[in-house]
């Protein structure tokens, strides 16, 4: 039997890779079931089960379920956001970049799983005091600096003129997601294309306040 074959190291120590490949596997189970128990109702055991893992070995990793409820819920909105980053439009003309970012915006805060995430996040914000600080900016902080980069790209030729990129960029987002994430909530949604009018004068609107005069 060669040297650190699968056979050799069963019953052993993980590998880095297979302990990178359970952690993936017990925060996607653990958002799963986070959402569709809440967390009052959710356990331990309920986690380690959709897992398929033992208790002691979810243990080994998280002290208790509101350690594993504060690493996981920004985890996945993380994710959520690196999904749907697109570093192309930096390649497109402006209107195209930001229709384009606006788009990956909106997929992003109508996708059902997101917007359970919001709920829960905001739901369980008064008990978990280190959360609440990020729980509405969690899903944004990507995008935000995606759109940033993309205004001191155009005015660093002159084609715009921004005196405060950061708070461009954050009014541009708000225009585009804010509102519709909100009648998410309440499950209110537009039609595509009524979403997308909407986001077409979003960008002529933002346009006309950037372009350089």
């Amino acid at each position: 039997m060669t040297k650190g074959s699968p056979q050799q190291r069963r019953g052993g120590r993980p590998t880095q890779a297979e302990a990178a490949a359970l952690h993936h596997r017990l925060r996607e189970a653990a958002v799963r079931t986070f959402l569709e128990h809440g967390y009052d109702a959710t356990t331990m055991v309920a986690i380690a089960d959709a897992a398929g893992i033992t208790k002691p070995t979810l243990y080994a990793r998280y002290p208790d379920k509101r350690a594993v409820f504060l690493d996981v819920i920004p985890w996945a909105f993380s994710r959520a956001v690196q999904v749907e980053t697109d570093d192309a439009v930096e390649e497109q003309d402006l209107h195209t970049a930001l229709v384009a970012i606006g788009q990956g915006a909106l997929r992003h805060a109508l996708n059902p799983d997101i917007v359970q995430l919001h709920r829960i996040a905001r739901n369980e914000a008064d008990r978990f005091p280190e959360f609440a600080l990020s729980a509405e900016s969690l899903g944004w902080a990507s995008r935000h600096q995606q759109v940033m980069g993309l205004l001191r790209q155009h005015a660093a030729t002159g084609a715009i003129e921004v005196d405060d990129i950061e708070l461009a960029a954050e009014h541009f987002l708000a225009m585009v997601e804010v509102l519709p994430a909100r009648l998410a909530d309440f499950g209110l949604y537009r039609s595509r294309k009524e979403e997308r009018r909407r986001l077409l004068h979003a960008v002529d609107l933002f346009l006309r306040g950037v372009l350089a005069r």
